[in-house]
């Protein structure tokens, strides 16, 4: 039986482009504890980027960020799929899976990330599925909160805000929280929320994994999750504030449009780990 490295507990994260295989150090440097792909990116890959792969699976302990599975859908888990998955975790004995909490198929893939109603039929079918995802990777999975532009709660129904759905999912499902922080300024802009309070109002004791990115600014009220620029001001402050939540939990820069050389990157790494050692401070004090 093939063992996975123990999840990241600490540190900074990069999310693995293929702009970035060449400039990446073989071995693990110090500038970055783990690194997170898409596994739907990485999972038939051969040739020689296969080969580069396989040599960073094996020196970094690596996390997966999942965008197929849509939890939300109507339509059957796709149950084939999730074995694959299964696969490629043991493949490369990568112990942390996590996917976001929205819809991406029906009958076909939608190739976007879809809202889900927050209702509390909407917790009992994510959570059922989320459970049975759980089972077949014979791992505990995080979901993430996810950014959208209107919500499709109508009627009746639409019981929940979107805080008391999420801690209703993961009570539920008994799972764990993927804490996108940028995902929480951008939804508190595009729907009038208070983002700190937000943040506190997620169960402390299931996040263990955090997101910062940067977003566009179509209007000063909508924002665009893009994962296109650097961390703004707003948001760094909002990790601060999760951080003093949660503690100095692993944290995972984003970047997935408009990549710099690593060596910016490292800029906005570095200022997650800054902040990290603060809060690691303070603590010991």
């Amino acid at each position: 039986m093939t063992v996975a490295k123990p999840p990241p507990d600490k540190g900074v994260g990069l999310g693995l482009r293929r702009e970035l295989l060449s400039q990446l150090p073989v071995e693990p440097d110090g500038e970055l504890d783990f690194l997170e792909v898409a596994p739907e990116n990485w999972m038939a890959l051969g040739g020689r980027l296969g080969k580069q792969f396989r040599a960073l699976t094996e020196r970094y302990t690596f996390t997966t960020h999942g965008l197929s599975l849509s939890l939300g859908s109507p339509a059957p888990l796709d149950t084939g799929f999730v074995q694959r998955i299964k696969q490629f975790l043991d493949e490369h004995r990568i112990a942390l899976y996590t996917e976001h909490l929205s819809a991406c198929s029906d009958d076909g893939h939608l190739y976007d990330l879809m809202p889900v109603p927050f209702t509390e039929e909407g917790v009992r079918w994510i959570a059922g599925r989320i459970r049975q995802v759980q089972d077949i990777l014979e791992r505990r999975i995080a979901v993430e909160n996810v950014s959208y532009y209107t919500p499709v709660n109508t009627g009746p129904a639409a019981a929940l805000d979107e805080a008391t759905f999420i801690q209703a999912v993961l009570a539920e499902a008994d799972c764990d929280l993927l804490l996108d922080v940028n995902n929480v300024y951008v939804n508190s802009i595009n729907h009038r929320y208070d983002p700190e309070v937000f943040i506190r109002s997620m169960p402390a004791d299931r996040v263990h994994y955090m997101h910062i990115a940067g977003h566009y600014r179509e209007a000063e009220d909508l924002l665009v999750d893009t994962h296109g620029a650097d961390v703004v001001d707003p948001v760094w402050h909002l990790l601060d504030v999760a951080y003093d939540h949660v503690g100095a939990c692993p944290t995972l820069l984003e970047r997935d449009f408009n990549i710099p050389p690593l060596p910016e990157l490292l800029q906005q790494t570095r200022a997650i780990r800054a902040r990290q050692s603060e809060v690691l401070h303070v603590g010991a004090l």
